[in-house]
Formats: structure tokens, sequence, C-alpha cells
């Protein structure tokens, strides 16, 4: 999958979370070179600060920081720019201060977190990465004090709620996990509604792609049960995505859709049997469906053909 798409993502994702507890940047340009910073946040002050359950996550934004999620591990050259995105932000921060005639600690340049779903021993090595520090879970690597970086490896991540905000951001069977369990939140958290439309968004951005690739093909399987989900609310509220309020026949070719392309990404271009298929399903009860839909990468054509017979 292209970079450009992760990162429209996982922007619209760390803003949602990080809003309630400061100020998000937008598209804040370092003056070097034409460069964009993915996320800088500025916390509020600890009086103004709300109590969230954001676990790890708001445990890094408790002050000022700069976030970098990666789809797949960067490179040396990647994390060089990262680090030179990082250094203009100091150097800006600096000249301010001079201009405002006041000093400025070391505690208020921001901090960088680059999150990635792996990475090697070696690329830890060449960075001189130490192990997780205390009061930090295990994935957490930070570099030299002087340098201001800390790269968070999600795929080692324990699997707990306090981990979860940063698990949606890893892949495969990491990603798949956590966005089922961001599903299985009580309706009360105030994240999950918010959360679920935007990976229902993703989701459905990535179904008008042509020549969809092997990682963009799982994306959309391990985002499934939040689009189920939502599918689900959006119908008993009446709503469809896009779609007028309380119409009925936009809830069905929303499902519709849904269906057809979970089966293309599972056997191709379909077929006149495998297209007939599709309407059998949406008529199923949502339970049932969401456990057919699931268990797809499971299921070989004959066994789904069978399955549906029953």
């Amino acid at each position: 999958m292209t970079r450009q798409s992760h990162d429209q993502f996982a922007k619209e994702y760390l803003e949602e979370l990080l809003t309630p507890l400061g100020t998000i940047k937008k598209s804040e340009k370092v003056k070097s070179e034409v460069q964009e910073i993915d996320v800088w946040f500025e916390p509020f002050s600890s009086e103004n600060q709300e109590e969230l359950p954001l676990g790890l996550l708001g445990k890094m934004a408790k002050t000022s920081c700069l976030f970098e999620p990666f789809r797949n591990p960067p490179s040396e050259i990647e994390i060089r720019s990262c680090l030179l995105k990082l250094y203009a932000v100091h150097g800006g921060i600096v000249r301010k201060s001079k201009r405002e005639n006041r000093t400025i600690s070391e505690s208020e340049l921001p901090v960088l977190w680059i999150l990635t779903p792996t990475f090697s021993a070696r690329m830890l090595q060449g960075l001189g990465a130490n192990e997780p520090e205390e009061n930090w879970c295990k994935g957490i690597y930070f570099l030299p004090n002087i340098l201001k970086t800390v790269i968070v490896v999600i795929h080692q991540l324990p699997i707990n709620e306090e981990t979860l905000w940063l698990r949606v951001l890893g892949k495969g069977g990491t990603q798949k996990r956590a966005v089922e369990e961001l599903t299985e939140l009580p309706e009360q958290n105030p994240f999950r509604e918010n959360l679920l439309v935007i990976l229902a968004n993703w989701r459905k951005n990535l179904e008008l792609r042509d020549n969809l690739s092997t990682d963009e093909e799982e994306v959309i399987m391990n985002l499934s049960p939040a689009y189920l989900q939502q599918i689900e609310e959006w119908k008993q509220e009446g709503k469809q995505l896009g779609i007028q309020e309380g119409r009925q026949e936009g809830r069905q070719e929303g499902e519709l859709s849904l269906i057809t392309c979970l089966l293309e990404a599972r056997f191709g271009t379909l077929d006149a049997e495998l297209s007939s298929l599709v309407e059998k399903i949406a008529e199923i009860s949502i339970s049932e469906r969401t456990q057919l839909l699931l268990s797809l990468a499971n299921l070989s054509r004959q066994e789904l053909v069978e399955r549906l017979r029953k």
C-alpha cells in the first residue's frame, strides 16, 4: 500500500484521539525543504487536560511531540528524514524564544515518536536504541537522550487495553485483532463511534481503487469488522455514510457493495455463480453474515457455496 494512503488514515486517527488533550498543528511544513510533519501535538496545560482512556498513547502525549507513523518499517533514509523534521521544529522554537527574549529548556522541545509495525535488530543497534526504560512497556526503544527520539515497534507491544490505540496502526494479525477489540468497546467510550467511522472510510476509499496490492487487500479484510459494525449501526439509526438519512435503498447498496468487495478480495473477479451469492449473503442475519464474512479467508469457493445452500 502506498505510504500516502496510510498517512492520511493515521493523521485522522491520531488527531481524533489527541484533540481532547491538546492542539494539533495540521500539515505543518519545515523550512529546510518542503516536508510535512504527520502529527505535531501540543498538550493542554495539566489543569485543563482531560483524563481519557488512551493508555500508552496518552502517556506519550503528556508532553509536546511529533508522531511519524509508518505502514512499513522505515529505512535509514526515512529515519534521517524524520530526525531532520524534528530538529527543524526545534530550531524554529529556539529562534522564537530568542525573539521573545526568553530562555527555553530541553523539556519544552518536542519528542519524536516513530511508529512502525516491525523493526530489525540491526536498525535498532545502528541507531543506538536502548531497551525500554522503567515504566515503559516492551516495544518502546529510546534513542540516546540528546536525540529526543523514540522508536515504537507496534507488533512487540503487549496485547492489552493500554496499547489498543497504537496496535490499530499495526499490520496483519496485530491490526485485525486490535480492530476487533475496538468494535467491542462499550458504546459510551468517547472515541469508539468516531474511530469506527474513520476506519470505515479508510476501507471504503480502498474499495474504490483499481489493481489493489496484496497489502491493500489485507487492510480491507482487517478493517471489515469495523465496517460491518458501522453498517449495522447505520442501519439501526437509519443512516448511511454519504447518503441522506433514512434511505433504505442506500443502506442496501452499502451492504451489497461491502459483500461484493470482500468476495472479490478473496476470489478475484466474480463470475455469475459468485455474483448470485451476494444477495443471498445480504439476506441472512447480521450475526451470521458477520461470522461468514470474517471467515472468508479460510473458505474455499465450494465450501462457501455449500454453506449458503445449507
